[in-house]
């Protein structure tokens, strides 16, 4: 029985540190620093096998900030989280963790995650740096509760990982792949966070979260989306100079997805729309970024 006990508080701990430290959002920005990471070594030619350990510090140093950047989210969200449906049982609202706790613990994950990146390189640290303030200092406490705008100056944090993973193989910042790729993922959180807001409309409503479609309506977060999608597919152009191929995935992705907006709005409700763009969108991303490691990896293989 008593074995028992401890394996629960163990699985207990776990959920409640995973929950802390937003091991989905985690997950997901570890896909966009692979991509980045990969097209650098198929620009340069480079094998994997010679960047095992840049590539290692990059992955665990990520993990790191981004869990920490997640972690002081939390923290400092707790009253707006406890308003909304989706938000008020994280550990950090139901009080399952200690606010003092969940700042050593993102205090600890930001040392030892930049340490880390800076054994990669200094500059995948330095995005790293870049990455978490922006995520914790203008979005989470400052824009997020006071303007329609707090999507496009989140968006700056979550465009960092592929520069983290590209800066931990080249310092060539001004290759038009990783500027695609900055770009890409910069825009793209605009159409994906519009969608999320809809879905969530009455919730930061009651939050009193300035989310566009709140403070805006309906109708002009529709037109905003759709400027971003035409943005990203003008965007796409910028991987003509890495792979035709990466180019033609991103365009047709991003057309796709434009397409669907403009058809999709007149066939459906606000409501059913707004989820229909949000799960493309996830699709969207993963493929791409998929395509591009795949793609860049085999590639190295084939030039070596």
């Amino acid at each position: 029985m008593q074995e028992a006990s401890l394996e629960l508080e163990k699985q207990n701990l776990s959920k409640v540190l995973a929950e802390t430290v937003k091991t989905g959002i985690i997950k997901s920005n570890l896909l966009a620093m692979f991509a980045g990471l990969a097209l650098a070594l198929y620009k340069d030619s480079i094998s994997p096998f010679n960047k095992l350990p840049e590539i290692f510090f990059s992955m665990i140093g990520s993990i790191l900030v981004i869990g920490a950047a997640g972690a002081f989210n939390n923290l400092y969200d707790r009253d707006i989280d406890s308003i909304m449906e989706r938000t008020k049982t994280r550990p950090t609202v139901t009080g399952t963790i200690q606010a003092k706790s969940v700042l050593l613990l993102g205090t600890v994950m930001t040392i030892v995650g930049l340490g880390t990146l800076a054994l990669a390189t200094p500059l995948a640290a330095l995005f790293g740096l870049l990455g978490l303030f922006f995520y914790v200092v203008p979005y989470t406490m400052w824009s997020k509760r006071r303007t329609i705008y707090n999507t496009e100056i989140g968006s700056i944090s979550g465009a960092m990982p592929p520069l983290i993973g590209w800066a931990a193989i080249s310092s060539d910042l001004m290759h038009p792949g990783i500027i695609g790729l900055f770009l890409f993922m910069l825009l793209w959180q605009m159409p994906h966070f519009y969608a999320i807001a809809i879905r969530r409309h009455d919730e930061y409503k009651a939050a009193n979260v300035p989310m566009l479609p709140v403070v805006k309506g309906f109708k002009r977060t529709y037109i905003q989306t759709n400027v971003y999608l035409v943005a990203l597919i003008a965007a796409s152009f910028l991987f003509a100079s890495v792979s035709t191929g990466i180019l033609l995935v991103s365009l047709i992705l991003s057309i796709g997805w434009f397409v669907l907006s403009i058809v999709g709005r007149k066939k459906m409700e606000i409501e059913k729309w707004a989820k229909t763009m949000f799960l493309y969108s996830l699709a969207h991303i993963t493929i791409l970024f998929a395509t591009i490691i795949v793609y860049s990896f085999m590639g190295t293989f084939f030039k070596l």
